[in-house]
């Protein structure tokens, strides 16, 4: 008799029977698997950027490694429906979860399947390493709420043109020290107490070299722990404001860019709690004298061969294509402000002569306009500033509706106008000025919808329109200084 038919059948896991990981991936998997080992790695963060930009996930140990690379990381879908104060925006636990959709109601699980080249040693977390995820719903379909899908789309859309859209980060931010962290029985909530902080400089002294030496401490730790975490930085700067700094980021493919901002703001929040300080990413604190912090996306399209598709040629000047896409950006400018400045705090910033916009317009080298075109040195560096974002936008959203935008403008062969020399008198539309003004814009906007898709669109509306909801039913200082005592 001879042997019997072996029966044992191989089962497939969740990532290969759905197809999520490409060669170039699965082998990527089997090195990190690897290098968890000799890194001496304890814990990996698994974790995926929610609406807001920030990371939430989970952390496994080795022994739960294998099963991750295998079937994803599942988590609880309700975290895509919070609002800033990680309060849950929607009816979860009714048909649809108020949304129509079957596979959020409950608060079931989707699966976080990880990116493997996105691994990388943790510098100030010894042990720890983190990789960055992907939403798909249980049968092998992404979650289109999930914005770094956004990212992976709009990439592939114009790698298929041949172009690849370049993006340099400035990034800047407020640094205190910390002085308290209310951690009494009234100071929880949703969200809690803020901390109690002080200055560690006054400001007003714009790129001193004095004001940069007073922080150096914490900038020292922020620069090695930055550049070990394998991010591009090339300057570390004082700004305007007190206690303000900027970190500026060498250009990178945009999809690079975004997962940068996003392992950037985690990075400097957490390196700066553990040696007691307090980084906010907020634009505008609510302090004496305090300066609006902004985010400059730098921006530009590139062919296949590395060339800067939006220089002249051989001489200083936009191209006949940069100027499409730069029309495009200034032609949908108020339709995506929502998702440049997503926080009602962001509006506070759009003020006149505040080396900040407050309407639609771009001029040359001029860093009062929306839009900032450089164009007038090395043909290799022509790019395009855009001065609208706040450092709190979720870096997704802000870079690729940018590119859409941009590229709209090229189909559609827009023409630029001409650029300004007043940027805050000009006559031209103004920016939003406030979230629930920018909402409303991205509601009725027909690029918006087609470019997003009406799903999406509407469940950002939703989600900020709840955050804005709270707003208007809360009590203020300001209302309680001006009539309190005056009726």
């Amino acid at each position: 008799m001879g042997d019997a038919p072996d029966t044992r059948i191989r089962l497939m896991g969740f990532i290969e029977r759905h197809g999520l990981w490409n060669p170039q991936d699965a082998a990527r998997a089997r090195e990190v698997q690897a290098q968890i080992e000799c890194d001496g790695i304890e814990l990996v963060r698994f974790s995926f950027p929610d609406l807001h930009g920030i990371l939430r996930g989970k952390a496994l140990t080795p022994a739960a490694i294998p099963s991750a690379l295998r079937d994803g990381v599942s988590i609880t879908s309700s975290l895509l429906l919070k609002d800033s104060s990680h309060r849950t925006a929607v009816p979860i636990f009714s048909a649809g979860a108020g949304l129509g959709n079957t596979w959020l109601q409950g608060a079931g699980d989707v699966v976080m399947v990880p990116d493997p080249h996105s691994y990388r040693v943790l510098p100030w977390a010894p042990g720890q390493a983190i990789m960055l995820c992907d939403l798909y719903y249980v049968d092998g379909t992404e979650v289109p709420y999930a914005t770094r899908h956004l990212g992976r789309r709009v990439t592939r859309a114009i790698e298929k043109s041949g172009r690849q859209l370049i993006c340099g980060l400035e990034v800047e931010f407020h640094l205190f020290r910390l002085e308290n962290l209310p951690l009494g029985i009234d100071d929880g909530g949703q969200p809690g107490s803020p901390p109690e902080v002080s200055l560690l400089h006054q400001g007003y002294n714009y790129l001193t070299d004095q004001r940069f030496d007073a922080l150096g401490p914490i900038l020292d730790i922020l620069r090695r722990d930055i550049i070990a975490l394998g991010l591009p930085l090339t300057s570390v700067e004082i700004e305007f404001g007190p206690s303000q700094c900027e970190f500026v980021f060498k250009a990178s493919p945009a999809m690079q860019a975004a997962d940068d901002m996003v392992l950037f703001r985690t990075a400097v929040k957490q390196i700066s709690r553990r040696h007691g300080y307090h980084a906010t990413f907020m634009c505008r604190p609510a302090m004496a004298n305090a300066m609006s912090s902004g985010w400059h996306l730098h921006q530009s399209l590139c062919d296949g061969e590395g060339r800067n598709l939006f220089a002249s040629g051989a001489e200083p000047g936009l191209s006949a294509l940069g100027e499409s896409y730069v029309a495009g950006l200034l032609a949908h400018a108020a339709d995506i402000t929502a998702f440049a400045a997503p926080t009602i705090n962001a509006y506070k910033r759009f003020r006149t002569n505040s080396l900040a916009p407050d309407r639609i317009a771009w001029g040359r080298d001029n860093r009062g306009a929306m839009l900032r075109v450089i164009d007038r040195m090395s043909p290799a560096a022509t790019r395009v500033e855009n001065r609208v974002g706040e450092p709190a936008a979720n870096p997704y959203l802000y870079i690729f509706s940018q590119a859409l935008a941009g590229l709209d403008g090229i189909d559609g062969g827009l023409t630029l106008p001409p650029a300004v020399d007043c940027p805050y008198a000009v006559d031209a539309e103004r920016l939003p000025r406030s979230l629930d003004t920018a909402i409303g814009r991205m509601e009725q906007s027909d690029f918006a919808r087609s470019a997003f898709g009406q799903d999406f669109i509407d469940f950002y509306a939703l989600i900020r329109r709840f955050e804005l909801e709270r707003y208007e039913a809360s009590v203020t200082d300001w209302e309680h200084r001006e009539y309190f005592d005056m009726f």
